[in-house]
């Protein structure tokens, strides 16, 4: 099941492991395993991977890193499988994500030269990053009859649980997630507050902003331990931020006849 409709589908590079997990998760379709359960399993396997680093298993870490964002579609499939959605996944994946992206910096700031301020940046950097791409694709899925009902663009209020969870859970998820994502989200918004007012997004935009998406920055970091080029992940990633600018610069020009009042 797709979170976007047919016309809205675009190549999305940072989902590189949604066949697999699409897969696993029909496999799971008939067990007992909740998307929860494999939330749980993708952070376990992140912390490995951070084990790994430290450790100097540089290739095995970086195989982990893959596995973790393969994982870590495999929830959000097997959610819709099931047709169990819930906030307590969605909210969980997310500080999930957040916690583990600056634990691997933090990792690879312990085994190189990087200071401990330049690993500061680059996490901002790979959140910011992250964040615009989340930004736009979460527009384009509320604007799409998609299958997804737990993301919105703007998540100011606790939302009512949803049948199956409890409600103290979600309420305690959705203020860590606007704790740790809060100034990441409004940061991107003020860089581009008119996007929200888009009637869609084309799909060769979208296919590029993926490049931002966790995924291939996962996959990037992955490449990059694999080749031993510890010393460069972290410049990489404050470099790497300079592309947002001009992804935005592209939504707010070439892409500006597309508004629609909301």
């Amino acid at each position: 099941m797709s979170k976007l409709t047919k016309e809205n589908k675009f190549l999305d590079v940072s989902d590189y492991g949604r066949p697999i997990a699409t897969f696993c998760a029909n496999t799971l379709k008939n067990t007992a395993a909740t998307p929860v359960q494999v939330t749980l399993v993708f952070g376990v396997c992140g912390l490995i991977a951070v084990y790994c680093i430290i450790k100097g298993f540089y290739i095995t870490a970086g195989i982990l890193l893959i596995l973790k964002s393969i994982i870590d579609a495999i929830d959000g499939e097997l959610s819709r499988l099931k047709n169990t959605p819930s906030y307590t996944g969605r909210y969980l994946d997310s500080v999930f994500d957040i916690i583990l992206n600056f634990m691997f910096l933090m990792a690879i700031y312990y085994i190189s030269t990087s200071s401990i301020w330049l690993t500061l940046i680059a996490f901002v950097c790979v959140q910011l990053q992250g964040t615009l791409y989340n930004y736009y694709y979460v527009i384009l899925r509320n604007r799409s009859e998609g299958s997804d009902i737990t993301s919105k663009i703007f998540e100011t209020e606790t939302p009512d649980a949803l049948p199956g969870e409890s409600q103290k859970t979600v309420n305690i998820l959705f203020k860590m997630f606007r704790l740790l994502y809060g100034i990441f989200d409004y940061s991107i918004y003020l860089l581009d507050q008119d996007a929200s007012k888009m009637r869609t997004f084309p799909n060769w935009f979208m296919t590029m902003v993926s490049f931002y998406g966790l995924g291939f920055q996962l996959l990037i970091m992955a490449i990059m331990l694999s080749l031993n080029w510890v010393e460069f992940i972290i410049p990489f990633f404050i470099f790497y931020t300079v592309f947002g600018f001009v992804f935005v610069g592209v939504r707010r020009t070439v892409l500006a006849s597309e508004f629609v009042v909301i």
